[in-house]
């Protein structure tokens, strides 16, 4: 078991408060600052002066055999002794810290004296316990002689309270693994596409590849890609697995699926993460002592709340985190977290991998384990890592703290203002057109950034309260935000500012996520990319961080083709400027697809606008018919109560407009007769739009495929999320109208799932009665 001396001690000395009021972002980069003033300054001091060396010794303790790792900030000869320097920063006074102000501190220091002083036979080593405060440059140190003795006494003591956890979690292999091993496939036989699935995810996992996969609906994709990984596990091809996706609903699938194996006799610790302010218990997640109970001593409790909780249960959902959280007075979200380093999968969102801002460091600080992750519905991936991997500030924003601000602090008043003045120069910049996009990072507006910052931590220092001012602490948090990400700003990036009235925002926009997310994925050995709609493969594979190395798969629906009834339209232009006079022509359409059987029917359009105009002269032409619209802000028992209106088996045709795209055409199980029908007007484009036509000239220069990876393929994974919202189980039989007259374009025919392949074109309302009649006569014995 490898066992960084850092980890050891701050689990088993940490004690008091969480207090996540204001500390400066930058500390670690000062941190590292320090360390190097002071290491020059040694080396001029001491001729051997050593600084970062790295450390590592072997301790078997209980018939458990640890690394202990670690680098020491500095070691050097001082009259015949050998010292061993450990390196500590802060912003208080210095009159304030004494010789005992932390036990982690000297502990740490000790681990690094006790190895070093084994390795190299010494019968004692001299420890250096140095304080550098970051505002004044000042030093204060002090220094401890110990024996051998009494530092192999201390580390033995460490060990074993340490062994606690190294036992549990050696006992639990033992009782996981041979489960595992024993583990059956957890359904009868394997669906048509299933067995392929797991094989091929199988052999990505254990040849440490990334595999892209399109499955639609029914293959069983979730239990295909989690089976084959806990084999993986089972025979130590990977520690710890990480089920990624968009939305709480495909967490639940994921939790469901666990619990079917552990039914089995499967014994693993899954762990769900919540969003922490999902799961705070207090009104705000306000992390501080003095406003939260869970807080105060949180970390004189942690640990025992830890052991109780993974001794307890194995499925560690958002539930049980609350309970063991409530039990001890711990905060649930450092309890989740701490708990995930013993789970042996964790089910989270993807911003936890991926984010730059957000990642778990805990697990990816370096880069070196051997985690497969396991990616849902990844074709929501590509926007989201735009997101993730972009920054954008509005001057807005500025100008509520300037205005809050104003006469407090001239320094804050004098930067604002310039940030103020930058931001009209843009907005003219931007000239009639609106907007500005250059290559170049705004190297003058980003120097009026690093002020602003500087300004704000002078401020913070001050005056504590204001972090707990949110507009104060949130700019000054999206600053940092900003700046952190020209990091990775390079030939994929573009600086793109847009001006609209008065407001002006300034974006680092990410082009093409590809890169970052390639090395996002090194964070593990493997990845198993999932989805019912990622095609084309080849597209997927290239903007998710793939290579030509890397395998992809298509699997057909395993469903009865005959059971699903396709339907292209092309003979209506449902482009925007043809939009207004389409209208009646889609409303008798709409009209001969619902009336041919009795039903259930969602509409899905391309906007608001032209679904509500549609909407109205259907809601006229046919008053016989229920019809009911999307609104454009539901809350969630709004939506709740949307979806609980399609009922089973209705006594009346019940038709939803919906706008495709939206939180109705992806991610909802209408099962059997709750829906037998959609209608899909347009090809799903991207609203036109400067962001995304800067996205077309990228790829048009890079591949010379713009058009299709702005605007053609997403839209394209739109239209498919919503006619797969038809066929949810081998029982149901439904039909799907396509209304487009790009619907027999080649281009547009060649991204059709297989599935699709017995569609039929209808030219008129009676073309499509006749079609979709018989259909509906012959049920599953003959799709037309």
């Amino acid at each position: 078991m490898k066992l960084p001396i850092r980890q050891l001690v701050e689990l088993i000395m940490r004690c008091g408060d969480i207090d996540s009021r204001y500390a400066s972002k930058d500390r670690m980069a000062e941190g590292a600052k320090a360390h190097r003033i002071l290491q020059k300054r040694n080396r001029e001091t001491y001729e051997d002066y050593r600084s970062e060396v790295s450390l590592s010794e072997a301790y078997c303790y209980n018939g458990i055999d640890y690394t202990l790792e670690g680098r020491a900030d500095g070691i050097f000869s001082c009259e015949g002794r050998t010292v061993i320097e450990e390196i500590k920063t802060t912003v208080l006074p210095l009159d304030s810290i004494d010789k005992d102000f932390s036990g982690a501190h000297w502990a740490q220091a000790k681990c690094y004296a006790y190895i070093y002083a084994v390795q190299n036979a010494l019968t004692e080593a001299v420890v250096q316990l140095t304080y550098f405060n970051l505002e004044t440059n000042e030093t204060k140190q002090w220094l401890n002689f110990f024996a051998i003795s009494e530092l192999t006494e201390f580390i033995g003591s460490l060990i074993q309270k340490y062994s606690v956890w190294a036992s549990f979690s050696a006992e639990w292999a033992e009782i996981r693994d041979p489960s595992i091993k024993a583990l059956q496939f957890p359904f009868p036989v394997y669906r048509q596409g299933q067995r392929e699935l797991a094989v091929q995810a199988y052999r990505a996992i254990a040849g440490r590849k990334k595999l892209f996969v399109q499955a639609p609906t029914g293959t069983g994709k979730t239990i295909s890609v989690l089976f084959p990984a806990i084999k993986a596990m089972g025979e130590a091809k990977t520690s710890k697995l990480f089920y990624l996706t968009a939305k709480t609903i495909t967490r639940q699938v994921a939790e469901e699926a666990f619990e079917r194996m552990r039914q089995g006799g499967l014994k693993m610790k899954t762990l769900t993460l919540t969003a922490k302010e999902k799961i705070c218990f207090c009104e705000k997640p306000v992390c501080h002592p003095e406003y939260c109970k869970y807080a105060k001593g949180h970390y004189d409790r942690i640990n025992a709340a830890i052991l109780d909780a993974i001794k307890e249960s194995d499925d560690l959902s958002r539930s049980v985190i609350e309970k063991y959280a409530q039990k001890h007075t711990v905060c649930p979200f450092e309890l989740s977290l701490d708990l995930s380093l013993l789970a042996d999968c964790v089910i989270c969102d993807y911003n936890y991998v991926f984010d730059p801002r957000a990642h778990l460091r805990r697990f990816f600080a370096d880069n070196s384990g051997d985690y497969v992750f396991l990616i849902d519905e990844a074709h929501n991936l590509v926007d989201r890592a735009r997101e993730m991997f972009s920054a954008k500030l509005d001057k807005t924003a500025f100008y509520q703290v300037k205005k809050a601000y104003k006469g407090r602090n001239k320094a804050l008043d004098k930067i604002l203002n310039r940030i103020n003045k930058k931001m009209i120069d843009l907005r003219h910049q931007c000239g009639e057109q609106g907007y500005l996009i250059t290559t170049e990072m705004p190297a003058d507006f980003l120097s009026l950034l690093q002020q602003y910052t500087g300004t704000c931590e002078l401020m913070l220092k001050e005056n504590r309260s204001l972090s707990e001012d949110s507009a104060f602490l949130q700019l000054y948090f999206d600053v940092l935000g900003f700046t952190a990400i020209t990091e990775f700003y390079d030939e994929r990036y573009v600086t793109f500012v847009e001006t609209k009235r008065d407001e002006v925002t300034v974006k680092l926009f990410c082009l093409d996520p590809s890169f970052l997310l390639g090395e996002a994925l090194k964070r593990g050995s493997s990845a198993v990319m999932f989805s019912a709609t990622l095609s084309p493969l080849e597209y997927f594979r290239e903007v998710l961080g793939g290579g030509e190395a890397d395998h992809i798969l298509s699997l057909d629906s395993p469903f009865d083709h005959r059971k699903l009834c396709v339907l292209t339209a092309d003979s209506v232009s449902t482009k925007y400027k043809e939009r207004e006079q389409s209208a009646h022509q889609i409303t008798r359409m709409i009209g001969s697809f619902v009336a041919q059987k009795m039903g259930n029917y969602i509409v899905y359009f391309p906007s608001y606008k032209y679904m509500n105009d549609v909407f109205a002269e259907f809601a006229s032409a046919c008053p016989d018919i229920t019809a009911v619209a999307q609104e454009a802000s539901m809350a969630e028992e709004e939506r709740e109560r949307f979806l609980l209106s399609f009922k089973e088996n209705p006594e009346k045709t019940y038709v939803a407009f919906c706008v495709l795209g939206g939180i109705f055409s992806e991610g909802i199980d209408l099962k059997g007769s709750r829906l037998i029908g959609t209608a899909i007007v347009s090809v799903g484009l991207p609203q036109l739009s400067v962001q995304q036509n800067i996205i077309r000239d990228y790829f048009n220069s890079k591949n010379g495929l713009g058009y299709e990876y702005a605007y053609m393929y997403p839209g394209m994974n739109k239209v498919m999320q919503a006619a797969g919202r038809v066929i949810r189980s081998e029982n149901d039989i439904g039909a799907v109208l396509l209304i487009d007259e790009r619907y027999s374009n080649k281009k547009y025919i060649k991204l059709f799932p297989k599935h699709w392949m017995r569609r039929r074109n209808i030219k008129d309302s009676k073309s499509l009665e006749k079609n979709l009649g018989l259909f509906w006569q012959t049920g599953s014995k003959g799709n037309p």
